[in-house]
């Protein structure tokens, strides 16, 4: 299990993240139609003048059950002994384990 701290601390990202969303992405659309040096300087200082943390790749996808930040499917959102377990206990319809 995580650290509770570990797991508010990307929560928090999470809606910082979703919070400065627009405000992240119009700079960013105006920084590749723009050609001038200064004007790029400007609209970078914008972009640098938001939080660190609203930047979506602080993000860390993370276990739903542990927290464990490793070794994460997508598509369960587990992470991969947690998986592992499941499967084995026929928790997780359609999957299967694997034998050879």
């Amino acid at each position: 299990m995580a650290k509770k701290s570990l797991i508010q601390r990307e929560k928090k990202r999470q809606k910082l993240e979703k919070k400065y969303y627009l405000l992240r992405r119009s700079p960013k659309k105006e920084l590749s139609k723009v050609l001038s040096l200064t004007d790029k300087r400007e609209i970078h200082g914008k972009l640098q003048s938001l939080p660190r943390n609203s930047a979506p790749t602080r993000l860390r996808r993370r276990c739903f059950s542990t927290g464990r930040s490793r070794a994460n499917y997508r598509d369960f959102g587990l992470s991969g002994y947690i998986l592992r377990e499941m499967v084995h206990t026929c928790l997780l319809p359609g999957a299967t384990r694997s034998s050879w």
